[in-house]
């Protein structure tokens, strides 16, 4: 409360919201009193029930069945509750912004394609989804670069280094109904707000009974980075994975990082959105759907980058690029690896692991994050309670070294899995190698 006190006192500009929203509420209880038996439009973005309000949320299509009595009903509504309150047509049709993702899959679009680097394509994302929603708006440490100069210092706010207070505003703002997108310079500061993230954020939603959602996105670079040292150098798939309420994305590729920062964004519960700083720099092809405005990934389900079918590799963020490379190697001595980019940790896409699995026979799980109790171990678990009976071989984890991060370069590289390591395992799968089991297994 503290921290939504602080944000009513900073932005004004609330107060202008909360009328709006007063009007779309009037909105959404006469068009329920029409269609009793249809669903209401109170979270465009979300299906679950609503507790305690006999109904669930109606989404695009639904409208879609609508008859066309029904729709031209909706219609009246619209221009009624828009011109009685001088709302334009374009307040309501924001909401209606959210249902693009939906739609999206449905589009044919030329398979030309544009090289992007991540940072360019996280950028463009966050840019569309504030022009398209103006309850969007960027809190923290080191902003995305040229979004001051366009939106101002009252959707794009600089913080000093205090984790904790902008956490806590950020939360307050989406119990509010804004779309904060918290920024941290790296995902080990986020342990300073890991209260808000946690008890506030991911909670609130379950305690209320589904009656408060908090769309808020906590996003950074997270894992190794180069030279850093201990206290900088971990990886929070694991830590935030296994936290009922939260979702945790990791995006590889261009095309992952806006797909799945759009879906984060219009999500309406907290996203946890872990970037890698060495990947910022990369560029890959990104596609002319990718490109478009509406272009949106499902949160929750893995890509298989490579096909194969003598074993299956998984990984995330910056290990997909060398898993990739590995298979290229084993290609080379006759053996087909399927790679499997998970991009979302939690939920985690079980369906297309044991597909997979089921498949190829052999699993590598490939992550830099430590070994115990970990997303490899996660996936291990899940592979043998649904597909042991495929395995042809014991599974295989290639994790980070179960010791904190060294600094001294040579050190740190063996601390974190190499493309050799995801070789040798494979081989190790297949029974193409007599080396022992890797330390990290």
């Amino acid at each position: 409360m503290v921290a939504f006190g602080l944000l009513k006192l900073k932005w004004h500009v609330h107060i202008a919201y909360t009328f709006a929203r007063h009007i779309t509420s009037h909105f959404f209880t006469t068009f329920n009193c029409i269609f009793p038996h249809r669903r209401t439009f109170s979270d465009l973005s979300s299906r679950r029930p609503i507790a305690g309000a006999g109904y669930t949320v109606f989404s695009f299509s639904d409208y879609l069945l609508l008859t066309s009595k029904e729709k031209k009903m909706w219609g009246i509504i619209r221009q009624n509750v828009g011109g009685a309150r001088d709302l334009s047509s374009q307040v309501l049709g924001s909401s209606l912004m959210r249902l693009k993702p939906i739609t999206s899959a449905m589009r044919h679009y030329s398979s030309a394609t544009k090289e992007m680097t991540v940072r360019d394509a996280l950028n463009s994302a966050l840019d569309e989804e504030m022009a398209a929603d103006p309850n969007v708006f960027v809190m923290g440490e080191e902003i995305t670069k040229g979004l001051l100069d366009k939106y101002g210092p009252e959707r794009v706010v600089d913080t000093p280094i205090t984790e904790a207070g902008f956490a806590g505003i950020g939360v307050g703002s989406a119990y509010h109904g804004l779309r904060p997108v918290i920024e941290f310079m790296t995902f080990n500061f986020s342990m300073q707000a890991i209260d808000h993230i946690i008890n506030s954020a991911a909670k609130s939603n379950y305690m209320s009974a589904g009656q408060i959602n908090v769309p808020i996105v906590f996003r950074g670079p997270n894992g190794p980075a180069a030279g850093v040292g201990a206290q900088h150098s971990q990886c929070y798939g694991a830590w935030y994975g296994s936290v009922p309420g939260l979702k945790v994305v990791v995006p590889y590729s261009s095309e992952d990082a806006r797909g799945l920062l759009k879906a984060a964004i219009r999500d309406p519960d907290p996203v946890v959105f872990l970037e890698n700083e060495l990947l910022y720099g990369e560029s890959f092809p990104v596609s002319a759907e990718a490109l478009d405005s509406s272009f949106c990934l499902p949160i929750g389900k893995a890509k298989i980058e490579r096909e194969g079918k003598d074993i299956t590799i998984t990984a995330f963020s910056k290990m997909v690029g060398y898993a990739l490379k590995a298979a290229e190697i084993l290609e080379k001595e006759g053996i087909s690896a399927e790679v499997i980019n998970l991009r979302s940790i939690r939920p985690l896409d079980r369906g297309t692991i044991n597909a997979s699995v089921r498949k190829t026979n052999r699993l590598v799980t490939v992550e830099e994050g430590f070994p115990q109790h970990g997303v490899g171990a996660e996936i291990c678990a899940s592979v043998v309670e649904d597909s042991f009976g495929y395995l042809d071989a014991p599974v295989e984890r290639i994790a980070g070294a179960d010791v904190p991060t060294p600094y001294a370069a040579n050190l740190e590289r063996m601390a974190f899995p190499q493309i050799e390591d995801i070789v040798r395992a494979a081989k190790r799968v297949c029974y193409r190698s007599a080396l022992p089991l890797a330390a990290t297994a």
